[in-house]
Order: C-alpha cells, then structure tokens, then sequence
C-alpha cells in the first residue's frame, strides 16, 4: 500500500538507521527524511540511500510553526516516527533553552500539525514518538528494572526536556484522539555514532593515543542496544503497536562505563597489534556529570511478548562489529572530527537545485 511517511531528525545517528530499514525494506512506501542538520546530523550516513527512487531528504526545522503545517498539507502524511532531538545531556546542562524548544516546541509543533492534517479521517493513520530510558530517572544496584508503568523522574534537562514531550503526546491522544505510539529506549551503540558520545569517542581517542575520559569512578551502569536492534524494533512497533501505548526498546546488556572501556580497550589492542593493556593505560578519570544517573536497566517483555521483537546480538559481538566499522570508515570519522562533514549538503544537494 502506497504511503508516505515523515520520519524527523533520519541524518542522525539512530534516524539514518531507522529511515535506511524503511527506505530499502518497504518501496511501496515514500520516505521523507527532515531535519535541520545541526552539528548531529550527517547526510554522509545516508551515501547509499540518497538516489533511492522512494526517498526525500528536506531541510527543515521542526519548530517552525508555518513551514510544518505547509509539509503536512504539501505531502500528506500518513505516518510520523519523530526521532528529531536535542540528546547529549553535558550540552543540555549548558544550555537546557535550546533542548526545550526542539524536544518540547518541536514536538508539540509536529503534534498539531498532525492534528489538523488528519482531523477530518485518522484512520490508517500514527504518530510515532521516540524517546529514552532516561525520562524514568535513576535505578538502585537492586536488579529492579525500567517498565512501561514506572514513574518519571527525569534528573537532567535533556531528560526532562524529553519527558514533557513524552506527556505532550499522550495528551493529544487523550484531547484529540490522535493515534499515537511511544517507545523508551536504552543507550544506543553502533555505527554512524557522533564522536562526542561514550563508545565512538573512546574507539577515536583510543586509536591516536589519547586521554579516554571516564566521569567520577567509571561506576555509572547502562543498557545497551545496538543500534540496528532498535531500527528493527521501531520497525515492529510503528506497524504493530496499539495507539495509546508505550513500549520500552533494551538490549539486556547491562555495563559499568569502566567495564565497557576495558572490554573496549581490549579489542582496541587486538585489532591494532598493541600490547594487552596498553589502550587501558589511557584511561582518565574526570569529575563527575552533574546529576549523573547512577544506573539505567529497561525491562523490554512487553515488546517481546507482545510484538515479538527481541536483540539480536549481546554486547560483546556488537561492540567488535562496531569497533570494525570505525577502523573501516576513517575517512567518515575525520570528516566528523574535523566538520567537513558539515558541507555534504551543500555539494550534494545545492548543486542539484
């Protein structure tokens, strides 16, 4: 069945994932790649993509009060997976403004325009939110686990950021009826990751023999879901889900950061020929996140009982395949590094028009 589908923030780490699945995997449908392309997102991860006949790539900002509701009427939609955010949580500490009026205006923005696109027949029709683990707070050492029903207690601006938004959508399934799905998800590692984030950083640092930063004692603990695991499952829910519902996305893979960093240095070491520890020796302890969570573990049975989903690699052999793609992909990681990356669009795209 022919669709067209608006899928926010796809030049973005987790989006290039989402929207190469659905570009590849559905060509009955027309995807629609939106985004602003701040310093996240990348053009250069969807190279393969870009000529695909049932993908659009258009630059815009989803808080954009006219150019939105213009988009929805121009192409009506019939399906939104909006993954477009604002996600590092050290630059929601230092500036917390600019993730409140992406995660929160930008997403009642989408919202509305949704709304009134589809308030005449909302059959056949979805909203899907993608969100974080990180809306429900801290977990004690007590093997107790993130469900769709725990309460939120958002700790950092970008988490709070992103639990307003949670509830404004929930809202405007309970006001207007509008058919939504959400899902929480855990850390995502994998490749096309911008080198600001834990794993990708430490792989960067690790290979020029550099300081890898670790915040307080390294003993924060996280979830961690490969990132193509969460593109399958988004795949599932978007098609799947029950409006109304939340789903939370984990990979069962709990580590402590300084754990995660051994393991990391030692396939570093393996796969560049060092001595056994000598990636370690790069380890440096930094002061401590403000408002650091001290663990995060998703229970994810509902989407495995419910909709059959369920990880497909464990931490260890994702980390390998994730470690080879960024010893294989240097020329992408220098042109990150160093922001040429930030000109693919102008030479891709500009020239085209």
């Amino acid at each position: 069945m022919k669709k067209n589908i608006l899928i926010t923030g796809a030049a973005g780490f987790i989006g290039s994932h989402v929207v190469r699945l659905f570009v590849n995997k559905y060509p009955e449908y027309h995807i629609f790649n939106l985004d602003t392309l701040t310093y996240a997102g990348n053009l250069e991860n969807l190279k393969d993509i870009t000529d695909a006949p049932n993908y659009t790539f258009i630059k815009g900002d989803i808080t954009d009060e006219v150019f939105i509701p213009e988009l929805f009427a121009k192409y009506n939609f019939d399906g939104v997976i909006h993954l477009a955010a604002e996600s590092h949580v050290d630059r929601s500490i230092t500036d917390p403004f600019s993730f409140i009026r992406t995660n929160v205006f930008g997403t009642c923005n989408l919202l509305n325009s949704a709304k009134n696109a589809w308030k005449e027949n909302m059959e056949g029709k979805r909203f899907y939110h993608v969100s974080t683990d990180e809306v429900y707070g801290a977990l004690e050492f007590d093997g107790s686990f993130f469900t769709e029903s725990t309460k939120y207690d958002p700790h950092s601006p970008y988490s709070a950021s992103k639990a307003s938004s949670d509830h404004f959508v929930r809202a405007y399934n309970d006001t207007y009826g509008l058919p939504v799905v959400i899902s929480n998800c855990s850390n995502n590692y994998g490749a096309n990751h911008f080198p600001e984030k834990l794993i990708p950083l430490s792989i960067n640092n690790i290979k020029h023999n550099k300081p890898i930063p670790i915040y307080g004692k390294g003993e924060n603990v996280r979830d961690w879901l490969w990132v193509n695991d969460h593109a399958r499952a988004i795949d599932i829910i978007f098609h799947n889900g029950k409006n109304g519902q939340t789903y939370n996305i984990g990979g069962n893979n709990e580590w402590s950061n300084i754990e995660l960093i051994h393991k990391l240095c030692e396939i570093m070491d393996r796969k560049l020929g060092r001595e056994h520890g000598e990636s370690a020796k790069l380890i440096t302890f930094v002061k401590d996140r403000a408002g650091h969570d001290l663990r995060y573990a998703i229970d994810s049975s509902k989407l495995q009982n419910e909709l059959g989903w369920k990880p497909s690699l464990q931490f260890e052999e994702g980390l390998e395949k994730t470690v080879d793609w960024y010893l294989e992909n240097q020329e992408w990681l220098d042109n990150v590094t160093s922001g040429q990356y930030q000109n693919y669009y102008e030479k891709q795209y500009k020239e085209r028009q």
